[in-house]
């Protein structure tokens, strides 16, 4: 485990434009990081922020929580370098508003195996799912279909399938345009089997069918 760097060493100035994903180089999420990380709720602040900043107040009525709530995953966010603090400003009744914006730190780090692996997977799936429930299943576009590589093929496929994805998200942030979201799973196929007897060799093994 990696130490952390330095208060703002890897992030960019408050008030900047934040970091384009994949631009800073990958290093291992700290304990803490890992751990703030491995939460929908967080998730979705982090994806909700990335592209327009927003304060607490917006972010729990996107939610659908109470303030006090999502202003404990706020800060967590911000202690860990994930969120940043931009300079305050006035609301629509002249309140003092504090908005907060993602570092595009999260696209930089690396979770690897383990119970802090297995908890980050269970909450990008959760919050893939949150989101579908807000922006409604009609608009989904998917795509399903099972692929029969060896290792080299997998891997070649793996590569290019990633770094497709951090190519665009390398791509300069075009102002007051919709984004699109993407979400990839890869897993083993669930295929069905049956038990099969070699008459050559004259024991069961297993066929995929």
């Amino acid at each position: 485990m990696s130490e952390p760097l330095p208060p703002g060493s890897e992030l960019p100035a408050s008030g900047s434009e934040p970091l384009p994903p994949g631009s800073m180089p990958r290093r291992q999420a700290t304990r803490e990081q890992a751990a703030a990380l491995a939460s929908a709720v967080r998730l979705r602040i982090l994806r909700m922020t990335y592209y327009q900043p927003m304060t607490n107040r917006e972010i729990s009525r996107r939610l659908d929580r109470d303030p006090a709530t999502t202003l404990h995953h706020v800060r967590k966010l911000v202690d860990t370098g994930l969120l940043e603090v931009l300079p305050a400003r006035r609301g629509t009744r002249g309140a003092r508003e504090i908005p907060y914006r993602a570092t595009g730190l999260s696209w930089s780090l690396e979770l690897g195996p383990g119970d802090r692996g297995v908890a980050l997977n269970e909450a990008m799936l959760e919050a893939y799912l949150g989101e579908v429930a807000e922006i409604g299943i009609e608009q989904l576009e998917q795509t399903r279909l099972v692929l029969r590589l060896d290792e080299a093929q997998l891997t070649e496929f793996r590569e290019r399938l990633y770094g497709l994805l951090q190519e665009f998200a390398a791509r300069p942030i075009v102002p007051a345009v919709g984004g699109c979201a993407v979400y990839v799973v890869l897993h083993p196929a669930a295929h069905p089997a049956v038990r099969t007897r070699n008459p050559g060799a004259g024991r069961v093994t297993m066929e995929e069918v």
